[in-house]
């Protein structure tokens, strides 16, 4: 890994995506995310769906459970739970669920309440990077959580807070 990974920033949590499924596996399927393979047709990153995690608790049955796993060769739909940056490769948690599907909602890592984390809600997400080598870590904020955690008198950073990604 470069010192730092830039492409897969363009991926972030709440964001819908397409993907190939690639192969099943016991716990859920993995997949490629569509437009990231690379040259050779293979995957830039690592990217998967936990199945049970999913739907194992809304099954009845271990049949159920696998009549949900999507046929390999499919491309579904999914949207972006996490980004995993601290090695090479990049690991990307993917979500199937229909109601992630229509509006991913998180616990923010500053209060533990449920925020949105989709276009249109009111979650911010931060990539933080440290300046002694690789890796980032994601943290998913409601706006008014991080607003109040700046110093007052760092108006401009504050005022950004309140208003980055909201349509003019």
């Amino acid at each position: 890994m470069e010192r730092f990974e830039t492409e897969s920033l363009a991926l972030m949590p709440g964001q819908r995506v397409r993907a190939n499924v690639l192969s099943h596996h016991p716990w859920g399927v993995l997949v490629e995310i569509v437009g990231y393979e690379n040259a050779r047709g293979h995957a830039r990153l690592s990217a998967s769906v936990d199945m049970i995690e999913q739907f194992s608790r809304t099954t009845s049955s271990h049949d159920e459970l696998l009549a949900l796993f999507p046929p390999v060769g499919s491309q579904i739909d999914a949207v972006i739970e996490q980004v995993r940056r601290w090695h090479p490769p990049v690991s990307v948690r993917l979500s199937i669920r229909p109601a992630d599907l229509e509006s991913l909602v998180r616990a923010c890592d500053f209060c533990g309440e449920r925020v949105t984390v989709a276009p249109g809600g009111d979650a911010l997400v931060l990539d933080s990077r440290s300046n002694d080598g690789p890796g980032s870590h994601t943290v998913i904020a409601h706006r008014n959580c991080l607003a109040e955690r700046i110093r007052p008198e760092n108006t401009g950073e504050r005022a950004r807070a309140w208003e980055i990604g909201k349509m003019c």
